[in-house]
C-alpha cells in the first residue's frame, strides 16, 4: 500500500445541506466496547465532557447511549440509541445499536437507515459471530464499512493474523489508516498513516514523516525494537493489502483499519476523522416503484423504529424516521402511505440518548423524532404526498413462542395495551390464536423475554410471565391462491394464529412439522420473514 492521500475525501458541497450528512451505526460483537467508543466518539466531537463506560455494577457513570434502566443495570445495549452531533463542519447522525445477538432484529432495522458503519472488533478475539451477522446484513445492503480494532492496549492477536482473519472470512479489501506499536504492556501509541506521524498513547507526536522509510533516521525509534517489529509487520501489510480507493470502499468492498483503544481515547479522533472524510453522503434508498435519490425535492422517510415510554412520566411513543429526500421542516403535513392518511408533525425532535430537543428543519440522512400515538409503526413510508413503499425492512419468525400469562386478570386491558405498544417497537411480536384467546409472544432470544416482562411491569403496571405451549415454529403463509389460503387455515385452525397486522401466521410443534406441512401444502409459501409496511 502506498502511502494514503489526504486529499482523497469525500466532497463537501454546503450548496445542498444534505451533503454535510453522515449517518452511521456501530456494529461489533458483545463486549467488544461499542458503546464504550460511542462515548469516546461524542467525547472527542466535544458533544460531552466526560465519557462513561459501560459497566455492570451501580454507582459507575452511565453512558449517554444506554439510558434504559435495565441496560445501565446489565451493562448491555438492548435497544437503539439515536444521537445528532456537529463535527468538524458536519452533522453526524450516530446511531448506537444493540450488540446483543437476542437483539438482532432491532439492529438490522436500524442498518436499513445508515450510510455507513463501524465495524468494532476485539483485537483478543477476531471476528465473533454476531459481528459476522451484522457485516453480512451490511453486506446485503452495500454499505461502507470502517474497521475498529479495539483494546490494543490489552494483550491480544497480532496486528497481520487480524487483516489475515478479517479478510478471508469477510473477504473483504483493507487499508491501515492507524498501525499499532507493540500491544497489551508493550503498546507505545500508532502510526497514523493519514497525517504521516508517530504518535505515544497520549497523542503526543514523537516524529512526522513524508515516506515511511524516513522513519528509520529518527534513532529514539530506530533503537527501540517494539517500534522495529511494528514498522516491519506494516511494511508487510503494505505489500500485500491494496491502496485506499474511496469509489470501492462506498461500493462497500474496501474497509479502512484504524487499531486503538476505546476505553483510553486511543485513535478515537482519528476515527472521526476518517468517518469525516471518507465517509459516504446520503445514498438512494431502495423503495417501490422507484429508489429515492436524497437530491429529491419532495420529502419523503420511513419509520425503522419506535420506543415506547422513552420518557416514564409521559406515556408517549417516538417514531424515528430516517429521511430519505427533501427538506421537513416542523408543522409540515406528511402522508402515512401504508393507512393513507395525512398527518401534521407538530413537534419533531433531533436524539441524543434519551434528551431531545425540538427539530425546526432536517434534510436527507437526518434522524427525525416523531412523537404519535399508535398512529406510525415500524416500516412506514412518509411523503409529501406520493405513493413509495421504502422496502428493506422486515419482521422475522421468532425463535421462542410463548404465551402470556396475567397474575392479575383486572389488568386484562391494561396488558393488551402494553403488548400492543411494545410490539410496535418491532423486537417482540405478538399474536392472537384464531381459536382461543390466548394471547403469544414470539421474541428472537430468551433476553428479550426477560426485557419484555421488566418493561410490562416498570411502564405498565402490569406483572406478567411466560409458559410454553407446545409451539417451536411460527411461519408466516401466503398462497397465489387465495382460495387453497383459505383451506389451508380451515384445516389447521387450532395451528394458527394472527399478527398484529391481521396476517396468517401458521404455529408448528417443531421444525419436523413444519417440513410435513410445507410438503402437504406445496401452493401454500411459509415465510421466515415479511416485509413491513
Amino acid at each position: 500500500m502506498s502511502a494514503i492521500s489526504a486529499a482523497e475525501v469525500s466532497p463537501r458541497s454546503h450548496t445542498e445541506p444534505f451533503r454535510t450528512r453522515r449517518t452511521f451505526a456501530i456494529i461489533s460483537h458483545p463486549d467488544a466496547g461499542k458503546t464504550t467508543l460511542t462515548e469516546r466518539l461524542l467525547s472527542a466531537a466535544g458533544a460531552i465532557q466526560q465519557a462513561g463506560a459501560v459497566r455492570g455494577k451501580s454507582g459507575q457513570r452511565s453512558t449517554r447511549s444506554d439510558w434504559m434502566e435495565m441496560e445501565q443495570q446489565r451493562g448491555i445495549s438492548i435497544s437503539s440509541s439515536v444521537m445528532t452531533f456537529e463535527f468538524d463542519g458536519l452533522t453526524m447522525n450516530l446511531l448506537d445499536t444493540p450488540g446483543h445477538s437476542d437483539f438482532s432484529e432491532d439492529t438490522y432495522r436500524t442498518l436499513t437507515a445508515v450510510d455507513a458503519a463501524i465495524m468494532v472488533i476485539d483485537a483478543a478475539k477476531g471476528i465473533e459471530s454476531q459481528t459476522l451477522k451484522l457485516f453480512e446484513v451490511c453486506r446485503l445492503r452495500d454499505i461502507p464499512i470502517i474497521t475498529f480494532i479495539n483494546k490494543v492496549d490489552r494483550e491480544g492477536l497480532a496486528p497481520l493474523d487480524l487483516i489475515d482473519e478479517i479478510q478471508g472470512k469477510l473477504a473483504l479489501d483493507l487499508t491501515p489508516v492507524l498501525w499499532p506499536i507493540g500491544q497489551g504492556v508493550d503498546f507505545k501509541g500508532y502510526i497514523d498513516l493519514l497525517e504521516k506521524r508517530v504518535v505515544t498513547p497520549q497523542g503526543k507526536t514523537l516524529a512526522e514523516f513524508d515516506a515511511i522509510d524516513d522513519l528509520l533516521e529518527v534513532e529514539s525509534l530506530v533503537d527501540d525494537p517494539v517500534f522495529m517489529t511494528a514498522l516491519e509487520t506494516l511494511e508487510l501489510a503494505r505489500a500485500m493489502l491494496p491502496d485506499f480507493d474511496l469509489k470501492v470502499f462506498h461500493e462497500g468492498h474496501m474497509s479502512p483499519v484504524l487499531f486503538g483503544s476505546a476505553l483510553k481515547g486511543i485513535g478515537v479522533a482519528e476515527l472521526l476523522r476518517t468517518l469525516g472524510d471518507w465517509g459516504p453522503e446520503p445514498r438512494p434508498q431502495p423503495a417501490l416503484p422507484a429508489p429515492i435519490s436524497p437530491d429529491e425535492k419532495k420529502v419523503s422517510g420511513f419509520v425503522f423504529k419506535v420506543q415506547a415510554n422513552m420518557d416514564a412520566n409521559h406515556r408517549d411513543r417516538i417514531a424515528f424516521v430516517r429521511l430519505c429526500s427533501g427538506t421537513f421542516t416542523r408543522g409540515m403535513r406528511l402522508k402515512n402511505v401504508r393507512s393513507g392518511k395525512d398527518m401534521a408533525v407538530a413537534n419533531p425532535m433531533f436524539f441524543f440518548g434519551n434528551n431531545r430537543e425540538l427539530a425546526e428543519e432536517a434534510v436527507a440522512g437526518d434522524i427525525v423524532g416523531i412523537p404519535n400515538h399508535g398512529t406510525l409503526s415500524v416500516g412506514d413510508t412518509l411523503t409529501e404526498g406520493a405513493t413509495i413503499n421504502v422496502t428493506g425492512i422486515p419482521n422475522f419468525a421468532p425463535e421462542i413462542i410463548r404465551r402470556v400469562r396475567l397474575t392479575d386478570a383486572m389488568k386484562t386491558k391494561q396488558m393488551s395495551k402494553a403488548l400492543s405498544d411494545l410490539a410496535e417497537e418491532g423486537v417482540t411480536q405478538v399474536f392472537r390464536r384464531m381459536v382461543g384467546a390466548d394471547w403469544i409472544v414470539g421474541v428472537v432470544g430468551q433476553l428479550q423475554l426477560e426485557v419484555l416482562a421488566s418493561r410490562v411491569a416498570k411502564e405498565y403496571g402490569v406483572p406478567i410471565t411466560f409458559e410454553p405451549m407446545g409451539f417451536e415454529v411460527a411461519r408466516w403463509v401466503e398462497s397465489d391462491d387465495p382460495d387453497e389460503l383459505k383451506r389451508f387455515i380451515t384445516a389447521q385452525k387450532t395451528n394458527m394464529a394472527e399478527d398484529r397486522a391481521d396476517a396468517p401466521v401458521f404455529l408448528a410443534q417443531n421444525a419436523w412439522w413444519a417440513d410435513r406441512a410445507k410438503q402437504d401444502w406445496p401452493k401454500i409459501k411459509f415465510l421466515t420473514t415479511k416485509e413491513r409496511h
